[in-house]
This record gives C-alpha cells, sequence and structure tokens, in this order.
C-alpha cells in the first residue's frame, strides 16, 4: 500500500492549476443515462472515483470513453440493457447512488446497492428515497438493495427536504428532468456543483430554474439529448492548496479558482491574516505575519463553511496564535485527523462534534494514517509546516479526491513523494 513523505522546508512559491470538481463530475456523468445521444464531459479531474463512476456506467450498458489522460469524457447511454447496480462496484463509492433517479426516470424500474465510501458519518440515503417516493416511485429496501419502479413513468411532484442535501437534490434533479409535469424542490441545496449540474441538464434540453437558490423548479421532458458541458473547478481542492501559504510562508496563486466558489471560506482566510487576491488567472494567496490567527468556524451547508474543507482548516489551526475552535455540524465522526494531528505536536481536544485547538509553535513530523479523503489532505498540509519527515499511510484515501498531488506541490518547492508500499 502506498504511503507519501513529506518534509517541511519553509515557504512555497509558484502556480497550481485546479483541475475539475470531482463532486461536479461524479453528479454529471450518470445525467448520460437519461439520453441515448451522447454526453461530452471536458475539464474532467483524472480521479480513482471517476473511474468507479466509469467502471458502473459501463457495467449498466453505457459506453464511456476517456481521452486527453483523462480531461475529457464521451458517455452514450444509448444502449442501457440493465437496471441493476451491483454491490461489488457502488460499495467503493457514495456517489453511485446518484444512478438511481436517471435509471428510474429512463427505465422504470431501477435495482441500486446502498453505497459505500468514506467512513464519516451515517449518511442515509432515505432523503434520495422520499424525493422520488413524491415523485411517484415504488421503493421497497431488500438485502442491502433499493428496488424502484415506476412502470407508468414518473410524475412532477413538490419535494420539501428536511435539510438541504446535495446528493438528494441531485438525484431529484436528474429523475425529474424527465418525470411528466411540473417538479418543485423546496429547501433543495445550493452548492455550486448543483447549479453545474443545472447548466449541464439545461444544455441536455432539461427545463430548470432557481437553481442556487433553496426552490428549484423543473418542467418534465420527453427525451433529452446530447450535449458537451466542461465541468466547474473543484472549489475543495481549491481551498485544500489556497492553506498551503497559512501553514508554511510563500505565495500560490491557483489557477482557474474563484473566490465566489467559496466565499465563506475565503472570509475565514482573510479573518486569519492572509491575503486572497484575485487575478486574472485564478486566486493568489500569502501569508500577512509569520502565523496566522486562531479562528473560530462552524460547517454549515452552503454558503457557509465546506464540511470538506474542515480537515485542512484544522491543520493550519494547529500553528495559529490562540486558541481556535471548529465545531462540525455537517457529519458526525469527522474529526477523526485530530488524533493523527496530536501525533504530530498539535494540541486538540475533541468534545462530540467541536474541537478545541490550542496553536503552537511548531509540529514535527510523525507516521500518521489517514482516515479519509480529506483528512489525508490535512495530514499532506501538516507534513508541509512540521520539522522532519511526516509519512501519510493508507493514501489511497487522497487519489479519491486529489489529481497529481505530489507533482502539484513539488512543482511550488515541497519536499513530497509517494512510497510503494
Amino acid at each position: 500500500m502506498d504511503s507519501i513523505r513529506v518534509t517541511g522546508n519553509g515557504p512555497l512559491y509558484g502556480t497550481i492549476t485546479i483541475a475539475g470538481s470531482k463532486n461536479a463530475c461524479l453528479a454529471q456523468m450518470p445525467a448520460t443515462l437519461l439520453s441515448e445521444e451522447p454526453l461530452t464531459l471536458t475539464n474532467a479531474p483524472n480521479l480513482s472515483d471517476i473511474k468507479t463512476m466509469t467502471e458502473l456506467l459501463r457495467s449498466l450498458g453505457a459506453e464511456v470513453s476517456s481521452m486527453q489522460n483523462g480531461r475529457v469524457l464521451t458517455m452514450s447511454g444509448h444502449d442501457i440493457g440493465k437496471h441493476v447496480a451491483v454491490y461489488d462496484i457502488v460499495r467503493k463509492m457514495r456517489a453511485s447512488i446518484l444512478v438511481l433517479g436517471p435509471l428510474l426516470a429512463r427505465l422504470g424500474r431501477a435495482v441500486v446497492s446502498l453505497p459505500g465510501g468514506c467512513v464519516i458519518g451515517a449518511r442515509p440515503v432515505d432523503l434520495h428515497l422520499m424525493a422520488l417516493e413524491a415523485l411517484g416511485a415504488k421503493l421497497e429496501l431488500r438485502d442491502g438493495y433499493v428496488y424502484a419502479s415506476a412502470k407508468n413513468g414518473l410524475s412532477g411532484g413538490l419535494v420539501e427536504f428536511p435539510f438541504a442535501s446535495v446528493g438528494a437534490t441531485e438525484n431529484a434533479m436528474m429523475a425529474a428532468t424527465l418525470a411528466r409535469g411540473s417538479t418543485i424542490l423546496k429547501n433543495a441545496a445550493r452548492d455550486p456543483e448543483i447549479v453545474d449540474l443545472a447548466i449541464c441538464l439545461r444544455e441536455m434540453g432539461a427545463k430548470i430554474k432557481g437553481e442556487g437558490t433553496s426552490e428549484i423548479a423543473i418542467e418534465g421532458t420527453d427525451r433529452l439529448h446530447g450535449a458537451t458541458h466542461s465541468v466547474m473547478a473543484d472549489r475543495i481542492e481549491m481551498g485544500t492548496y489556497m492553506l498551503v501559504p497559512g501553514l508554511c510562508g510563500g505565495e500560490i496563486e491557483c489557477i482557474g479558482a474563484k473566490t465566489t466558489l467559496a466565499t465563506a471560506f475565503c472570509e475565514k482566510l482573510s479573518e486569519a491574516g492572509i491575503n486572497v487576491e484575485e487575478t486574472k488567472k485564478g486566486v493568489k494567496v500569502s501569508r500577512k505575519g509569520d502565523h496566522v490567527k486562531a479562528l473560530n468556524v462552524v460547517t454549515e451547508t452552503y454558503p457557509g463553511f465546506p464540511t470538506d474543507l474542515q480537515a485542512q482548516m484544522m491543520a493550519m489551526m494547529c500553528i495559529a496564535n490562540g486558541e481556535s475552535v471548529l465545531e462540525e455540524k455537517i457529519f458526525e465522526n469527522r474529526f477523526m485527523h485530530a488524533s493523527e494531528l496530536i501525533r504530530m505536536g498539535a494540541s486538540i481536544n475533541v468534545q462530540g462534534g467541536t474541537a478545541t485547538v490550542a496553536g503552537v509553535k511548531k509540529l514535527k513530523g510523525a507516521p500518521v494514517m489517514a482516515t479519509d479523503l480529506r483528512a489525508s489532505a490535512s495530514l499532506i498540509l501538516a507534513g508541509l509546516a512540521a520539522t522532519g519527515d511526516t509519512i501519510v499511510n493508507r493514501v489511497y484515501h487522497l487519489d479519491r479526491g486529489y489529481e497529481r498531488i505530489e507533482e502539484k506541490l513539488r512543482n511550488v518547492g515541497a519536499l513530497i513523494e509517494r512510497m510503494s508500499g
């Protein structure tokens, strides 16, 4: 099993190109199941999760080809021959549940295994199922699978989410595009990935409005056509690299980044004493002083502070001046990286969903274990600020969401290498 060695070596300078969004791409790929014509996604990230979704779509009969080192995905759902998404593939990734809505809308039936993914909380699929039932689906949970049917097709309806779920909103949006009549999604997620999916579906002929607000309206249509869509930049990868100067100094320009993708996060960087400057090519980040200031951070649904940047922010708070408080309100069990940061000399006290971080002068390199995707990134960041070597084990998590992270960090001067185990 591979590991990554990071040796802290001071300030880093240069540019890092931000890849296409993993989460946006994973939501758009199943949209190919809605049409007989090809869907092409450009600016796609080359990640293991994308490969897993490719495997899943192919298992259902879709054609998927990859060009330009994975940057361009061309998919065709003209011959969907199967409606069963099997456990052996679905277990690898939470986003696999996103084939449920499109299969049901196109074929009138679907059997999808309950998904797996990072162990950062239960993350149940009940809101996905509730939304599809509101559109007329008959559902049954049996032997770890969701059995769904709509013999006469789906019908438009009112879906009121008890809280804003990104995945459930995406599944409902896709299903509603081929439903008869009008669908209203209330308390819908407002994330940029939702907006990007709506743009992609509209390019395929869907009638959608209101994305980016808490109420999305969809008018069903008989068929969708092919399209070419450019996937938005990955705001979580963007945020991860924007933290680098806060940890070890220097100046990083994130090419393709936009502060509007993560406004709450950028505001916290400024509060910590980090310069965030829009440029013609992206966003430039540098630290104002020798140390960042302590912060209070609460994760929230968009447009609040993203839970997917909480672990990385904690790494920076470990060396901040003063005491920081991080409150996790989205997922339980998402402080598992804290114990690994403590191994590196951090002072962290976790009580339920709240972590109190007392900044220390310096972190020390140590062997650490990645527990999930974003925790992996936090340990890499901590290693950049530590003295000596940090060995991050179980980095297969990292490959799910960060494309060529070692190469990108080496290009700005980091001492980092992957070691085959």
